[in-house]
This record gives C-alpha cells, structure tokens and sequence, in this order.
C-alpha cells in the first residue's frame, strides 16, 4: 500500500524480518511486532503500550538515519528501571508508525 512503510525487526532470536508497517492506523512499533506474532502471545506490549512495563524495549540500530520523536519523560522513567538497556534503547510502544520512520531497523531487547 502506498501508505506503507519499510521497517526492519530483528526478534529475540536473532531472525532479522523486514515488513510492511502502516502509517493510516495510528500504530506503534509495539502493536506491529505483535500484529506480525515476531514474539509469543504475552511476552510484548503487557501494560498496552502505556510506557510502564518495558516488555517492548528495543534497540534502535539506525537512529541517525530516522527521525524518530523525542523520548517523553514516562519513556525515561521506565527505561530507568529496566535491564538491559542501552544507550539506544527504546520502548517500541512510544515508537509512532509515521513517514519518519521509514528504513528504521531495530532488535527486540531480550526479556
């Protein structure tokens, strides 16, 4: 679809998958990895997408070639307290599917 963009997830084991992510549904990163099951059922997006639970931590191999929105306070907040994180952790849930992200490439953070 014209309003599609290309991302690329890599899962938690490794799996690099390149997908078609749609900009005309209000989603985030989160809702499209578990839209494309990269995870098991219950193991992503378990506060639903509300930055308070960090199961959709994820690493943003590309940052400079994207223009990802500014980390909110709450995002922060939440990474603060999460394991393995990085400098280029993200929640994927704080992530919107927009024209901006086109060619964004991230890995899943392990649980």
């Amino acid at each position: 679809m014209e309003q599609d963009i290309k991302i690329t997830i890599i899962d938690r084991e490794g799996v690099s998958h390149e997908i078609d992510a749609p900009t005309d549904m209000n989603m985030s990163v989160m809702e499209v990895i578990r839209a494309y099951e990269l995870v098991p059922e219950g193991t992503i997006g378990i506060c639903g997408g509300m930055a308070m639970c960090a199961s959709c931590q994820c690493y943003v191999l590309n940052e400079d070639q994207v223009a990802l929105e500014p980390m909110q306070d709450e995002e922060q907040a939440m990474l603060w307290e999460a394991y393995n994180v990085k400098d280029n952790s993200r929640l994927a849930c704080q992530i919107p599917v927009e024209k901006s992200i086109e060619g964004l490439k991230i890995e899943i953070a392990p649980m």
